[in-house]
């Protein structure tokens, strides 16, 4: 099974109301060959709510207690974007999730990139929390930029991967 960040797959769930959506992350999904997830709607967070980013270290650091997650005015919302991490790992470890494919750039799915801390808008090379938990937990993550047929091919069923070729083709 296959874990798709829920904005990647057209709900409007990002910290400004939008979505991301993608097209193959919405055919994975009501093809049955991925679940969607939110790790900051199940933390408890609104839609909208203030942008937030890593602050003072990397996600490895937030999750060893030497780095943060604030909001822009400042909030201290580390210890939700944990436990949004830690209930995406829970469900993904009891669907057999073997690969994720992530909204890069927020502070909970990037796996390439991740806001620097200062909302000024710079990116830098680093995982947002959910990310590095569930790669620290064997399960492949992939940003949205690397979401293509040739990347979710390996994780699809026989059924799900003749059908996918036929519509490309």
């Amino acid at each position: 099974m296959i874990l798709i960040s829920s904005c990647l797959a057209g709900y409007k769930v990002r910290y400004d109301g939008s979505a991301a959506t993608n097209k193959l992350a919405v055919w994975l999904v009501t093809h049955g060959q991925a679940i969607t997830m939110c790790p900051e709607i199940m933390a408890g967070f609104d839609i909208p709510r203030l942008s937030a980013e890593i602050v003072g270290g990397t996600a490895r650091e937030v999750l060893a207690g030497q780095a943060t997650v604030k909001e822009i005015d400042g909030n201290n919302v580390t210890d939700k974007y944990i436990f949004g991490a830690a209930l995406v790992l829970k469900i993904a470890n009891e669907n057999h999730v073997s690969a994720a494919f992530l909204k890069d750039g927020s502070p909970s799915c990037g796996n390439c990139r991740v806001y620097d801390g200062t909302f000024k808008g710079k990116k830098v090379s680093g995982k947002g929390i959910t990310a590095e938990v569930l790669a620290k937990n064997s399960i492949k993550t992939f940003s949205d930029t690397e979401l293509s047929v040739a990347n979710v091919m390996p994780y699809l069923d026989d059924e799900a991967k003749r059908n996918l070729r036929s519509t490309i083709l």
